[in-house]
């Protein structure tokens, strides 16, 4: 039964392997055999011997221990939801339009932008797009409305943006400012 429910709980992503089951104590063996395979081992209503606490103790072998089913599969579900690679979500921040440029001794090229579409955050990601093509990803290595540094520009507004180890902005270039979220695994 407990085979049965633990092998219930794989995916396609994460998969459970029980490698041995027995009835009574955690004997020594059972910790030998988790050693060489790099697994833990759960007891259910059951103690471990004290010889195999021991020699778990040394190897580092993880010895579980449950009296109630449903905690043993909760903690399982979280422990695989922690085996998962993360993902990535792009949220559009952002678009600014490229109506004049500058060059600023030590700062580079500016652009000279009117936010069209959402808003500009100093701390976002940029795209350079020219005739709808991505030119350059990267970071916002300043952001100013008039001669003030700001933590962002609105829709309306106008500002200076200048692209972090980027120059070649023309007139005409759009820029679209984006955050990547992680998103919580989900065990499916």
């Amino acid at each position: 039964m407990l085979n049965d429910t633990l092998r219930k709980l794989s995916t396609d992503e994460v998969k459970v392997n029980v490698i041995h089951s027995s009835v009574g104590a955690i004997s020594t063996n059972d910790v030998l055999l988790a050693t060489a395979s790099e697994a833990i081992v759960v007891g259910f209503n059951v103690r471990p011997e004290r010889n195999a606490a021991e020699l778990a103790e040394k190897e580092g072998v993880d010895i579980r221990l449950y009296t109630v089913i449903y905690n043993l599969v909760d903690e399982m579900r979280a422990a695989m939801t922690g085996l998962l690679e993360p993902k990535f979500q792009e949220v559009f921040q952002g678009r600014a339009e490229v109506r004049e440029t500058f060059k600023v001794p030590k700062a580079g090229t500016i652009a000279g932008c009117m936010v069209v579409d959402g808003v500009i955050p100093r701390t976002a990601s940029v795209r350079l797009l020219r005739d709808n093509r991505v030119i350059y990803e990267g970071k916002i290595g300043s952001l100013r409305h008039f001669k003030n540094d700001v933590s962002e520009v609105r829709q309306g507004f106008e500002c200076g943006i200048g692209i972090e180890r980027f120059q070649d902005i023309k007139i005409g270039d759009v820029i679209e400012a984006f955050k990547v979220e992680k998103l919580d695994a989900v065990l499916a």
